[in-house]
């Protein structure tokens, strides 16, 4: 089970207001909260709802989303939904041809990601009824329409999994355009001087390698691994793994240099001592 920590939803320039259009099934309310907050957003409204927000599978569903359900704004109209709404997103999997296809042109959800971005105001992002959608007349109330790129041999998306489709390229723009998730570095490459170091361990490894190919061995590791790109912190196990193999090493060849000051860190040639690894 993952951590839960006290924490305030991530930031956004918008309000999002999920809305659902006559939902019927307790279990989809219930896991659309869940995939609503797994992706920092809260705000749900109901428009003639089928089943009560009280459920016990909808609450058991939800897990430790229940407050989304507690909060849930219930309207007797999509017109009274909408109409706080800065912009309103219409869905549906109903991909029509012919003359109806001018007025159903869609977007994909990273594309409304884009299109979000840095948009200030109440956006409205709206999903009709299972096994119906939303009907032309509420499509007709939308200023941009939605649909999932799913296979065209069985399009239809369950609710749930559109919703958490939909909330999960939202806030993967956020995070990659507005800041980092708690407990994940957003900052996917190595600093200079670690770089440096690990390439120091890397050398310092092989020179300690009973073989004639010492060096091919380095270049090697070193363009393997640096070929994988790695983070400061993957690359600070990599270089305790490098020291303490590389002080076995020298130990048992009888090197005196494992006694030296260096069996917990390395310190390149050019770089001061006190920039070590850990």
């Amino acid at each position: 089970m993952g951590d839960r920590l006290d924490v305030d939803l991530p930031n956004s320039t918008y309000d999002l207001d999920i809305i659902l259009v006559g939902v019927n099934h307790p279990g989809n309310l219930g896991a659309i909260c869940r995939a609503m907050l797994n992706h920092g957003f809260a705000k749900l409204s109901l428009v003639n709802p089928n089943c009560s927000v009280d459920d016990e599978e909808a609450r058991n569903r939800a897990k430790h989303s229940g407050r989304i359900l507690d909060d849930a704004s219930i309207y007797s109209s999509l017109e009274d939904a909408i109409s706080n709404a800065s912009l309103v997103i219409g869905t549906s999997g109903k991909r029509e041809v012919g003359s109806k296809i001018l007025k159903r042109h869609f977007v994909l959800p990273w594309e409304l990601a884009e299109r979000l971005r840095g948009f200030e105001g109440r956006v409205a992002l709206v999903f009709g009824e299972e096994g119906k959608g939303l009907s032309s007349q509420e499509l007709d109330m939308c200023d941009i329409l939605l649909t999932l790129p799913t296979w065209e041999g069985y399009p239809i998306a369950n609710l749930s999994q559109a919703v958490g489709h939909c909330v999960y390229e939202l806030h993967r723009d956020r995070v990659k355009n507005g800041g980092a998730i708690l407990g994940v570095d957003k900052k996917r490459a190595i600093t200079p001087q670690l770089r440096q170091i690990l390439k120091q361990a890397i050398s310092e490894f092989a020179d300690s390698l009973d073989s004639d190919i010492n060096e091919l061995v380095a270049d090697v590791y070193d363009r393997v691994i640096m070929r994988g790109h790695p983070i400061d912190s993957e690359a600070e196990r990599m270089i305790g793994a490098l020291v303490q193999a590389t002080t076995a090493l020298q130990k048992m060849h009888g090197d005196e240099d494992w006694k030296r000051g260096r069996r917990k860190r390395v310190t390149p040639s050019s770089t001061p001592k006190t920039s070590e690894s850990p």
